[in-house]
C-alpha cells in the first residue's frame, strides 16, 4: 500500500518538510484506506495514550521524539484528548488528561478536541476563500482599527454565543464607512472560560471557540479583504495558562524552571516558554520550533495580514525574532511584524532590530499630558511626532495611539481631571488631529470614535461592551474622525517620512510643523496647547506664500512674506492645505 504524510501544511509548501516534523497530527493519505495517524511530539516523556471518542489507545515512541499511533477512522467527527504520563516537576510521573498542543479546534461543552475527516484525509473545514486577488493597502497606507471581539459585539451580548465572528461580520461596512482599513484583533485564540482579553494564552492553534468556528473567522477575514481591510492578529508567546498542555506534558522541556526574571514581579504573568532551551540531542530549540508553526498556520490557514508580538521585552530574544522573521516570510501580499515593547525604543525597529514597527507609547504618554493640560514638554513632544529623533528610520516604524485596549480612552482621561461634555469632545478631536497628521501608523481603540466613556475593568475577565447607542449620541465626534481618516489618505504627505516644525512659541503653547511630499504638496497643522484663545495669531517662517485653505472651514488663508495671521481657539489645531 502506497501513502503519503501531510501535516498541518500542505506538502507544496516551501518549509513543510521542517514544519511537519513538528507538527502534533499528521494525517496519512492512503490510496485504498483511512488510516489517520496521530502524532505527539514529547521526547523525554516515557509513555502517552490517545483518547479518541472515548476509546484510550497505547502510542508508541519513536526515535525521533515523537508518540504515534494509527486509527482507522471513516469520514466524520470525531474528540480526542492525550493520556499522558507527565514529566513535569509538579507532576513527575503522575497520569494527566490534556489536550494535543497542536490541536486545531475545541468542543466547548467537553473541552475536547476536534477532528475532521473527509476523503480518508484531516481538515480544519471546507470553506473556499472568494477574494484572496483583492489588493491590500500597504503598511504606510494602513489606519488601524484596535478590536476585542467580544465587547466590540456590543451592550448586551451573551459571552458565552458563539456567534461574534458574524456579529463582527455585520459591522465591516461600519469599519468601511469610517474609514479603517486594518482591524488590529486582541487575541483570538483559546483561553479558559468564556470572557478574557486573551492574553493569557491556553491552545495556541485552536480559535477561542466561544467567538465562532474556523469558518466563521475565515468569512471574517475574506470578507475584511474584499473591503480592502487587512487583519492583524495580537499573539503571545511569552507566557502561557498554568492548565497549557505544553506545560503539563514536560514543563522544563518548553518553560524556564524558574521565573525569567524574578526581579520585575509587575511583569510575571504566567509561566514562561524558554528560548533558551536547547535539545542537543535532536539538535533543535524545541520553543523555536514551536512559535514558528504557531505563526505558520495562522499565515497559512487564515490568511492574516500581520502580527502584534506581546510582550518582546521579556522575551527578549532578537535572535529568536530574527530567525522566526526569516523562516515566516509571506510572498505576494504586505505584512507587518509589530512589537509592543514598553517602553517603546527604536533599537527593536529595522535597521537596527528586526521588526517592522514597535507600539508608540510615548506618543501617547506626552500627548495625554498636553491634552489633559497636566503638562506641556514641547521638546518631548516633538520628538514623539517626529519619531526619527527617537532613533526610528521610517514612518511605518511607529504605531501611534491615544488609546489601546492597556490605557484609558482619552475621554476618560479627561473627565478623571474634571472636563467634561463639549470641552472634552474638542479635546478628543484636537488630539485626533495631530495622531492622524503625525508620522507613523495610527491606531484607534474601539469606540474612540464615539467616545466611549468606561474606564478600563479591574480585571481581563470582566467585560466592557461597547456602548453603540453612543455612535448616534455623539456624531458628530464620528463625523470629525471620518473626516480626518478621509484627509489621511486623500494627502500623501501626511504618511511620508517628512515633517519639519517650523514654529514654536514654549510660552504661548503654540507648535506648527510641515508635513509634504516629493510632488510639492503640503499640509501644516498650527496647534495651540493652551487655555487661551488666540485671535489673528502671527505665525511667523510659513513655509510658503501665497493661498492656502483651511481644512475645516473650507475658507482660503492668505500667507504674505512668510507670515500668517490666524485664529487659534484653545486646545485646538488647525489643518492648512497648500
Amino acid at each position: 500500500m502506497v501513502s503519503k504524510t501531510l501535516g498541518i501544511f500542505q506538502a507544496s509548501d516551501v518549509q513543510a518538510d521542517r514544519v511537519d516534523r513538528y507538527c502534533f497530527i499528521y494525517t496519512v493519505l492512503p490510496f485504498m484506506s483511512s488510516a489517520i495517524e496521530f502524532n505527539v511530539f514529547a521526547p523525554r516523556n516515557e509513555e502517552i495514550h490517545l483518547i479518541l471518542d472515548g476509546k484510550e489507545t497505547l502510542m508508541k515512541k519513536g526515535e525521533d521524539g515523537f508518540f504515534r499511533v494509527q486509527i482507522d477512522l471513516e469520514d466524520g467527527q470525531y474528540q480526542y484528548k492525550l493520556r499522558v504520563k507527565s514529566n513535569s516537576p509538579a507532576l513527575e510521573n503522575q497520569w494527566v488528561e490534556t489536550n494535543d498542543p497542536y490541536m486545531t479546534e475545541m468542543d466547548r461543552k467537553t473541552e475536547n478536541g476536534i477532528v475532521r475527516i473527509k476523503d480518508g484525509k484531516r481538515l480544519l473545514d471546507t470553506y473556499i476563500w472568494k477574494h484572496d486577488d483583492q489588493p491590500l493597502p500597504q503598511n504606510r497606507d494602513l489606519i488601524l482599527y484596535e478590536m476585542h471581539i467580544a465587547d466590540f459585539c456590543g451592550k448586551g451580548t451573551d459571552i458565552s454565543d458563539p456567534t461574534k465572528f458574524k456579529q463582527v461580520l455585520k459591522k465591516l461596512d461600519y469599519l468601511s464607512e469610517l474609514g479603517i482599513n486594518a482591524i488590529a484583533l486582541m487575541p483570538v485564540t483559546e483561553y479558559d472560560g468564556d470572557y478574557r482579553w486573551g492574553y493569557m494564552p491556553l491552545h495556541f492553534f485552536a480559535l477561542e471557540s466561544s467567538y465562532g468556528k474556523p469558518e466563521d473567522f475565515k468569512q471574517l477575514i475574506d470578507e475584511c479583504h474584499a473591503r480592502g481591510i487587512r487583519v492583524l492578529l495580537d499573539c503571545i508567546f511569552n507566557h502561557t495558562n498554568e492548565e497549557s498542555p505544553l506545560l503539563k506534558i514536560d514543563r522544563d522541556y518548553w518553560y524556564y524552571h524558574d521565573r525569567h526574571y524574578p526581579e520585575d514581579d509587575a511583569n510575571y504573568w504566567g509561566p514562561e516558554l524558554s528560548y533558551e532551551n536547547i535539545d542537543s540531542g535532536l539538535n533543535i530549540r524545541p520553543t523555536w520550533n514551536f512559535v514558528r508553526d504557531v505563526v505558520q498556520f495562522w499565515i497559512r490557514e487564515y490568511h492574516i495580514d500581520g502580527i502584534r508580538y506581546d510582550a518582546v521585552r521579556q522575551i527578549a530574544s532578537y535572535e529568536f525574532f530574527g530567525w522566526l522573521f526569516d523562516e515566516i516570510k509571506v510572498e505576494g501580499k504586505p505584512f507587518y511584524q509589530i512589537a509592543e515593547h514598553i517602553p517603546d525604543t527604536s533599537e527593536v525597529c529595522k535597521p537596527k532590530g528586526v521588526f517592522d514597527a514597535c507600539w508608540h507609547e510615548s506618543f501617547r504618554y506626552f500627548l495625554k499630558d498636553a491634552l489633559t493640560g497636566e503638562s506641556l514638554n514641547l521638546e518631548e513632544l516633538k520628538k514623539a511626532i517626529d519619531a526619527r529623533q527617537q532613533g526610528y528610520a521610517q514612518s511605518t516604524a511607529t504605531i501611534n495611539y491615544l488609546a489601546t485596549h492597556d490605557r484609558e480612552h482619552m475621554i476618560v482621561e479627561l473627565g478623571d481631571v474634571g472636563i467634561f461634555d463639549q470641552p472634552a469632545f474638542d479635546r478628543v478631536k484636537f488630539g485626533a488631529i495631530l495622531q492622524l497628521t503625525a508620522p507613523g501608523v495610527p491606531m484607534l481603540w474601539m469606540g474612540d470614535e464615539f467616545g466611549q466613556p468606561t474606564h478600563k475593568t479591574k480585571t481581563t475577565t470582566e467585560p466592557n461592551q461597547l456602548d453603540w447607542s453612543l455612535l448616534d449620541q455623539n456624531r458628530d465626534l464620528f463625523e470629525f474622525y471620518q473626516r480626518a481618516i478621509a484627509l489621511r489618505h486623500e494627502k500623501s504627505s501626511l504618511r511620508t517620512e517628512n515633517i519639519e516644525f517650523f514654529f514654536e512659541n514654549a510660552d504661548d503653547k503654540i507648535l506648527a510643523y510641515v508635513r509634504w511630499n516629493d510632488e510639492g504638496a503640503r499640509v501644516v497643522i498650527v496647534a495651540n496647547f493652551s487655555e487661551q484663545d488666540y485671535e489673528g495669531y502671527a505665525i511667523e517662517n510659513f513655509p510658503s506664500e501665497g493661498n492656502w485653505k483651511d481644512w475645516n472651514s473650507g475658507t482660503a488663508i492668505e500667507v504674505n512674506e512668510g507670515n500668517l495671521s490666524i485664529d487659534l481657539p484653545k486646545f485646538s489645531a488647525r489643518v492648512l492645505l497648500g
